[in-house]
């Protein structure tokens, strides 16, 4: 039964997804800030079109694909390079796809009809995003001046399709949501079931948050976080790609010049300490970096002019010591790290994982010292080792015969 559950087809999982937000690869990294500031999304899809091709000259069509994402923690760790910090106005005019990860299938095409076992083997070879077409769509002309007066995004649709896409969460959730099919594995402890990974990215609470910059690059790419401990490698919180998502560009700085421990109160929930932006500032400037200063200047007088009408009126919140930022700062989950144990259950920890929308969950032994993390991806492994399992005897009959 369970087998025949991760035969079914992904067309299931997209019921009611919205249509994917797109720029082309040829948008400038600037143009891909506005655009996710302006969207409310973390993501954007980037889409490469094909106006040459044979088929392309002879349909009237042009061939489009989409070739990768674009999110905040992409933009953030582009800036933290140190020629980019020197001079971020050039960096910003960069082209999109050279700042995507090269030679790394994060985002894969599949069809609708592919199986959610499908999608789950292309996770685990790596795959973050799987773009899907949205059946039996065709857009209208009416449709299409209300998105064109809507948004100052590209249009959602390619050739007349729109497309979707689905994320490890998404195919986590769905799991969960017929989880009794594959009892009575759900109630296995995660150290039974041997997912929990003991190597972890790791910083301490006082080194430089520039130490880590290599460490939020892989967890950004593996889809997990880096822990930030203290001497005695006791869990203090972590620097999360989920968190920096919510953030905007001006943390590049950040990461440049504050510690790893006051790195992750700038980027908490709610926007930075106006201390620590100070505090950001005056190091910039002592590292001859004027031009990030400006940058961090530009952004917060454009998020206070832009939130002051809106939160003049509040009288429940002090907020002296933040500077108010609406929007993207506000959605973020906050910098403190979600924790189990080894004999939590792996149901448990899925639905911890996806009531915090925390793509990993730190295992902590019996005194409280940190051995171990969780991810979706690890979680998959699980389930997709039941088609193993399977087929082993299936394979081992045959032989006999």
């Amino acid at each position: 039964m369970a087998v025949s559950f991760l035969n079914r087809e992904l067309s299931d999982l997209c019921l009611g997804k919205p249509a994917l937000k797109p720029i082309p690869a040829e948008s400038t990294v600037s143009e891909a800030l506005t655009a996710l500031k302006k969207s409310g999304e973390t993501h954007l899809s980037v889409w490469s079109c094909d106006h040459t091709t044979r088929k392309v000259l002879e349909e009237g069509d042009c061939v489009c694909r989409c070739v990768g994402k674009i999110c905040m923690v992409d933009v953030i760790i582009f800036l933290c390079k140190e020629e980019n910090l020197v001079n971020p106005s050039k960096a910003l005019e960069t082209h999109v796809a050279h700042i995507l990860p090269k030679g790394n299938s994060i985002v894969r095409h599949l069809d609708p009809n592919s199986s959610l076992l499908e999608a789950i083997d292309y996770i685990l070879e790596g795959a973050q995003n799987l773009v899907i077409p949205i059946q039996n769509y065709r857009s209208t002309p009416s449709r299409k001046k209300l998105l064109s007066k809507a948004s100052s995004l590209s249009p959602t649709t390619h050739n007349g399709v729109e497309y979707c896409w689905l994320t490890q969460e998404d195919i986590v959730r769905f799991l969960l949501n017929s989880i009794g099919v594959f009892s009575p594995m759900p109630t296995f402890t995660i150290e039974s079931l041997n997912i929990i990974d003991h190597d972890m990215m790791t910083v301490s609470y006082h080194d430089p948050a520039i130490s880590s910059l290599d460490a939020i690059t892989r967890a950004y790419i593996e889809q997990s976080s880096v822990a930030v401990v203290d001497e005695d490698n006791r869990l203090i919180g972590e620097i999360s790609p989920f968190t920096l998502a919510y953030c905007d560009e001006t943390v590049a700085a950040a990461i440049a010049t504050l510690s790893a421990g006051d790195l992750m109160t700038y980027i908490d929930y709610g926007g930075p300490p106006e201390d620590l932006i100070e505090l950001v500032k005056t190091r910039l400037q002592e590292k001859e970096l004027g031009a990030m200063v400006e940058l961090i200047d530009e952004e917060f007088s454009l998020s206070s002019s832009s939130s002051s009408a809106s939160s003049c009126s509040s009288d429940d919140e002090s907020g002296s010591n933040k500077v108010t930022v609406l929007g993207r700062y506000s959605s973020a989950r906050r910098s403190e790290a979600i924790t189990c144990y080894p004999w939590s259950s792996l149901v448990a920890v899925m639905i911890q994982a996806l009531a915090h929308r925390a793509n990993s969950i730190w295992v902590m032994d019996e005194d409280h010292n940190l051995i171990g993390v969780v991810t979706f991806k690890g979680i998959l492994e699980v389930f997709r080792s039941i088609t193993n399992a399977r087929r082993k005897p299936e394979r081992d009959n045959t032989s006999k015969q």
